[in-house]
């Protein structure tokens, strides 16, 4: 099973990319949270020090998680099931005026 990431902003530049695809070969269970927990180990604590809060372990509240277009909170939060082929896009605050 495949799930494609997409950064945006500063996570982009960190990561130097825009985009990853994950392979999951295991048959359990692929969510959010356990693509955001192989981002972490895939990319250390440069991935893990901008969505995570250094003290909770928690998922910063600012950032948003879509799933296809789809934001999480409106489905299962970070235990959202991804299916073959989602789109996991992580998106930062958006600021302006």
């Amino acid at each position: 099973m495949d799930v494609h990431i997409r950064f945006f902003t500063i996570l982009r530049e960190l990561l130097g990319n825009k985009t990853e695809t994950l392979e999951f070969q295991d048959l359990s269970i692929v969510t959010v949270e356990s693509v955001l927990k192989r981002l972490t180990d895939l990319h250390g604590q440069v991935f893990f020090n901008y969505v995570f809060d250094k003290e909770t372990g928690t998922v910063k509240n600012h950032l948003a998680f879509l799933v296809n277009g789809l934001n999480v909170m409106l489905n299962e939060g970070l235990q959202t099931p991804l299916k073959n082929d989602d789109v996991l896009a992580i998106i930062p605050p958006v600021g302006g005026g």
